[in-house]
């Protein structure tokens, strides 16, 4: 379940992954077997070529893409998923969902 994002993020998000371009989502999320872990981002492309590609660039393997049609995505949580934001620069999401590598 996701929570901390507007529809319009969402749509957004999809809109860019149908496109073929790398999307980014982060959102608050409940981990089922980690309470510690409360966010996630969602990487998405539908050129799933350019998104094996893009994770192979942050030591990301295709066997973790959640296939889905239009939204195959990567799912970064914890350190992995701030090093990621950041080499991105995209460290409004650290900031809106106060992460931190503690």
């Amino acid at each position: 379940m996701a929570f901390g994002i507007t529809r319009q993020e969402l749509n957004e998000w999809k809109q860019a992954s149908r496109e073929g371009q790398i999307a980014f989502l982060t959102h608050y999320w409940l981990h089922p077997k980690d309470p510690t872990i409360q966010t996630v981002t969602k990487v998405a492309c539908a050129d799933l070529d350019e998104l094996v590609k893009w994770g192979s660039r942050y030591g990301l393997r295709k066997e973790w893409i959640h296939r889905r049609p239009s939204y195959s995505h990567f799912d970064l949580i914890g350190a992995k998923q701030i090093e990621v934001l950041h080499k991105e620069q995209l460290t409004d999401h650290i900031k809106r969902f106060n992460m931190t590598t503690d």
